[in-house]
C-alpha cells in the first residue's frame, strides 16, 4: 500500500493526519511541506508574534507521535496519475491530500516589499518595527489593520494606503468598512483612501497619481492567491483555487483539498466557495479524513473568522453576499456593536464588535437556517436568540 499523501504542511495539513489517526488508520502517511519548519499557526502572526508576545506558534511537538514521514523543504511540483513529484523525489499514493494553502500577492516594482505570510517573514519584519521606524502598509483588509495596530503600539510611524473607498470594502462592503477609519486615527495611525499604487520603489511607494509615500520599511498585505500551481496540466479541475464538491472531493478520484487553496461546493449557499479563514483549515480536514477512509461526510461549513485590531475584537460569522436588509444592533460610535445581514427575514451574516455572546449565538441561527424578527434583532437589549421567530 502506498499510503496516503499530504501536500502542504500547516494547519489543514496536521488535522487532515490528526483526524486519519483519530479514525483508526494505521497505514503509511508522508507529509510534505515547502517550508523547513514543521506545522504551526499563522493567525498569530500578525498579533502575538508582531507584538512579541509570542516567538514560536508551533502546533504539534509530538509530530512522530502521529507514526508520519515528514519532508519538509520540498516543494510539489507536478501531479500525474497516483504520482506525486517534488522538487526532490517522487511519491506514490492511494489518496492525495492538497492543503498548500496560498501565496501572498506582490506588486511591481524593484523596492524592497515584505509579505506576512511564514513565521520567518514575521519574525524579520518584528525586528524592523523600532521606535520611530517608518512603516508603508498597502492593503486595509484585516491583516493590514492587524499589523498596523502592532506597530502603532511598538512606536512606528505608520501609513495605510488603500485602494477602495474603506477600510474592508472588499470582506464587509463600504458601508460597514467605512465604521472602521476613525480607528485609524485614534491609533495614531495614517490612513490613505482611493490611492492606488503604481511601484514599490527602494524608499518607499509610488502612488498613482503622482504622490511618494516614504517609508523605511513597506509591507504589501493586498490579498493571497492558492497555491496550486503545481496542478497546471494535471486532471484537477482548478476554479479560485482546487475546485471540489461538498465533500471535498476533486475532479480526480482519491484526490481531495481543503483550506485556503480549495474552493468547496456549497449546499447552503448555492455556490462554490473557498475561504482564508482558520476556521475552515481546522474543520474540513474532519471531511477529508472520513471520506479518504470512505465515507461519504459533507462539508458546508457557516463560515466564521476574527480579527484583533485597534483594540477591539471583530468577528463575523456567514457569507453575506445577496443579503437585501441590514440589521444593526447598538451604536457604531460605542465599543460594543454588531451589524446583521438577512436574506427576507432569514439571518445569514453577522459581524460583531466586542460581542462574542452575540456572534455565538448568530452562528447558531445561522446554522439552523432560522428566520428572525428584524424589530427584536435589532434591539441589543434582546438576546440575539430571542429574535427568532418559527418559519
Amino acid at each position: 500500500m502506498a499510503g496516503v499523501v499530504v501536500v502542504g504542511a500547516g494547519l489543514a495539513g496536521l488535522r487532515v493526519i490528526e483526524e486519519l489517526r483519530a479514525r483508526g488508520y494505521t497505514g503509511a502517511i508522508t507529509l510534505i511541506g515547502a517550508e523547513q519548519r514543521p506545522p504551526y499557526d499563522r493567525p498569530p502572526l500578525s498579533k502575538k508574534v508582531m507584538t512579541g508576545e509570542l516567538d514560536d506558534t508551533s502546533l504539534r511537538a509530538d509530530l512522530a507521535s502521529l507514526a508520519v514521514d515528514v519532508r519538509l523543504g520540498e516543494t510539489a511540483v507536478r501531479l500525474t496519475d497516483h504520482l506525486l513529484r517534488t522538487d526532490a523525489a517522487e511519491y506514490e499514493f492511494d489518496a492525495l491530500a492538497a492543503t498548500t494553502g496560498a501565496n501572498p500577492v506582490r506588486l511591481p516594482g524593484s523596492g524592497p516589499q515584505r509579505t506576512l505570510r511564514t513565521i520567518e517573514e514575521a519574525l524579520e519584519l518584528r525586528s524592523l518595527l523600532t521606535p520611530g521606524a517608518s512603516l508603508a502598509i498597502v492593503g486595509a483588509g484585516w491583516i493590514g489593520a492587524e499589523l498596523a495596530t502592532a506597530a502603532a503600539v511598538r512606536g512606528c510611524d505608520v501609513t495605510v494606503v488603500e485602494a477602495a473607498d474603506t477600510p474592508l470594502a472588499a470582506a464587509i462592503g463600504t458601508e460597514v468598512g467605512g465604521l472602521t477609519i476613525p480607528w485609524y486615527a485614534e491609533a495614531g495611525v495614517e490612513l490613505r483612501l482611493t490611492e492606488s499604487v503604481s511601484s514599490i520603489d527602494s524608499d518607499g511607494i509610488a502612488l498613482a497619481g503622482g504622490a511618494f509615500v516614504a517609508a523605511d520599511v513597506v509591507v504589501t498585505a493586498v490579498g493571497v492567491r492558492p497555491a496550486v500551481s503545481w496542478l497546471d496540466g494535471s486532471k484537477v479541475r482548478l476554479d479560485n483555487g482546487i475546485a471540489v464538491d461538498g465533500q471535498l472531493r476533486t475532479s480526480v478520484p482519491n484526490v481531495f483539498a481543503a483550506g485556503d487553496c480549495a474552493s468547496f461546493w456549497s449546499a447552503r449557499y448555492g455556490r462554490q466557495l473557498r475561504f482564508e479563514h482558520w476556521d475552515v483549515a481546522l474543520h474540513a480536514p474532519e471531511v477529508v479524513a472520513a471520506n479518504i477512509l470512505g465515507g461519504s461526510a459533507e462539508y458546508d461549513p457557516v463560515p466564521y473568522f476574527w480579527s484583533e485590531q485597534f483594540g477591539r475584537m471583530v468577528q463575523y460569522v456567514g457569507w453575506h453576499a445577496g443579503a437585501d436588509v441590514v440589521v444593526w444592533r447598538g451604536r457604531p460610535s460605542e465599543p460594543k456593536w454588531a451589524v446583521c445581514w438577512l436574506t427576507g427575514d432569514r439571518l445569514v451574516a453577522a459581524l460583531t464588535v466586542g460581542l462574542p455572546r452575540d456572534l455565538i449565538q448568530a452562528r447558531r441561527l445561522i446554522e439552523a437556517g432560522g428566520l428572525v424578527d428584524p424589530a427584536r434583532l435589532a434591539d441589543p437589549g434582546n438576546a440575539v436568540r430571542d429574535s427568532g421567530i418559527a418559519g
